[in-house]
């Protein structure tokens, strides 16, 4: 039986979830609303305050559809009651990055500035402290699409290997490669 599949689910104090007949889970929580749909094969049920799903066999798209389920509902639970936070450094001689609402402006050593569209659900916030390096933060309830927003800005100027330069994940460590070695003497 598949470990994640089986878990329960606990629901915290101020967290809603509905389940109607299509299989369709709507998980309500201080910090917004989301929805899911579930493959019809599996069974969602809630019982004192603890979600649960169950296959019907045990054929592996079946356990496959479990584990990932399970997973998807229990990331909207933590969602809607703690929400995610994702912070990204920019490191780089004149790296800087502001924010006019949802409109992140980012300068990363080409030509011209980059302007990205941030989505509604996705609040944006910028630090630029001096002599440190400039910090975007991210927060939302829906860890998937914290996380598509997260890789498109950090696509935008991955840390090269020589000097580290770019866009990375606050607390992530790039491994340099030892640079060109001095020729014959």
């Amino acid at each position: 039986m598949s470990r994640i599949g089986k878990a329960p689910v606990t629901i915290p104090a101020g967290v809603e979830i509905k389940v109607d007949e299509n299989n369709l889970v709507t998980v309500k929580g201080p910090k917004g609303e989301l929805t899911q749909k579930v493959d019809s094969d599996l069974t969602v049920k809630i019982e004192d305050g603890v979600l649960t799903l169950e296959r019907p066999t045990e054929q592996k798209r079946h356990k496959a559809m479990h584990g990932l389920y399970r997973s998807l509902l229990a990331n909207m639970v933590v969602g809607v009651s703690e929400g995610y936070k994702v912070q990204q450094e920019l490191v780089g001689v004149g790296f800087k990055a502001t924010n006019a609402g949802q409109i992140l402006d980012l300068s990363l050593g080409y030509s011209h500035g980059i302007l990205l569209q941030v989505p509604a659900e996705v609040s944006v916030t910028t630090e630029t402290v001096k002599g440190k390096n400039p910090i975007i933060t991210l927060e939302s309830a829906d860890k998937q699409l914290i996380g598509q927003v997260a890789a498109k800005i950090r696509s935008l100027r991955k840390p090269e290997p020589y000097k580290g330069k770019g866009i990375r994940f606050v607390g992530e460590i790039v491994r340099k490669k030892a640079g060109k070695s001095a020729g014959k003497k």
